[in-house]
């Protein structure tokens, strides 16, 4: 089954953060079984992370072209994994996938946060390293143990499960749209999209986890309805964007226009907005040289990466629209 992400734009680091990747040249099941418990520890509340085997690493970066497996060591890998997953506890296991990239093998741990953290794994797999068990976590792109500090964070952590992992009670699968969750997944060039129309709606939610529940009551979390219903305002008052152009250094004179809808379409509509309206071109002649010089009184690349952290990094437990305020 695929993952909900495009898998080579993820192994080069492009869509997720290096702290929450972790690459494997090889098969190594005692770091793998640490970094797993780490990623489930999710002390950071990042979302989990991916554990990528068959990738070289060199100073946090992927060394490519992709070295890869052994084609025949996939099934085996596998059997393993589950094995040595068995020795976390409390129970825990990602969901795999082999790929083959570039004419290479490869095989991707997506591991999301845990529901029951904190999680331990033996400090080896040995006889002897069974004898001793360790909370582990991420520091940067690195997994280490915790300390007393850091166990005290874990067990405050698990009392609390982060907004966008919620349920929201007072929607049903019904409002989950297929539509925006297949243009998402091709937008990202997954090769979920293509899968997603031969499986059933709840197993799709359920691998994008983005609801929770068993099967005869699924609900969907808070990050599925921002992300998949036409209008997540109905469910998070005020969750959308408020673009205010003042037209006086004193702001009694003003144009206000409201972008809702699913977030990502926000930030589309709200970015095309202010690029039409706002950021403006100028064109200098260089004396002496062929060409122009072109500037902009705001740089599209800034613009459009400021409205994407605001939106995605935004707390919707807060009860009010992001606001966009341009002079």
């Amino acid at each position: 089954m695929a993952h909900a992400i495009n898998i080579e734009e993820l192994i080069r680091g492009r869509t997720v953060e290096s702290e929450r990747l972790e690459y494997k040249k090889g098969w190594n099941p005692q770091d793998v079984m640490h970094t797993i418990c780490a990623f489930a520890n999710d002390i950071n509340n990042w979302g989990g992370g991916y554990v990528i085997i068959g990738v070289e690493e060199h100073k946090g970066q992927p060394v490519l072209p992709i070295a890869g497996l052994d084609p025949s060591s996939i099934d085996r890998i596998q059997g393993e994994l589950i094995d040595v997953c068995k020795q976390i506890q409390p129970d825990y296991h990602p969901i795999t996938q082999p790929y083959v990239i570039d004419g290479k093998h490869i095989l991707v741990l997506y591991v999301p946060a845990g529901d029951v953290r904190p999680y331990s794994a033996p400090k080896g797999l040995g006889e002897k390293g069974m004898q001793n068990r360790f909370q582990y976590l991420r520091k940067g792109s690195r997994t280490v143990r915790a300390s007393g500090d850091d166990i005290r964070r874990l067990i405050s952590l698990a009392a609390r499960v982060p907004f966008d992992d919620r349920i929201q009670r007072d929607a049903s699968l019904q409002d989950l749209n297929l539509g925006l969750i297949r243009d998402f997944l091709q937008e990202i060039g997954s090769n979920l999209a293509e899968e997603c129309l031969s499986m059933p709606f709840a197993d799709l939610c359920r691998l994008m986890h983005i609801v929770k529940g068993p099967d005869e009551a699924l609900i969907p979390v808070n990050a599925g309805l921002l992300l998949f219903h036409p209008n997540p305002h109905k469910f998070f008052d005020r969750a959308w964007i408020e673009v205010v152009l003042h037209k006086d250094e004193n702001g009694t004179e003003f144009k206000e226009q409201i972008f809702k809808g699913p977030l990502q379409t926000q930030i589309r509509d709200t970015f095309r907005y202010i690029n039409h309206m706002i950021i403006t071109e100028r064109i200098e002649k260089v004396d002496g040289h062929i060409g122009s010089d072109r500037y902009y009184n705001f740089p599209k690349k800034a613009v459009a990466e400021a409205l994407s952290n605001a939106v995605y990094h935004k707390s919707y437990e807060m009860r009010s629209p992001i606001k966009v305020k341009i002079w």
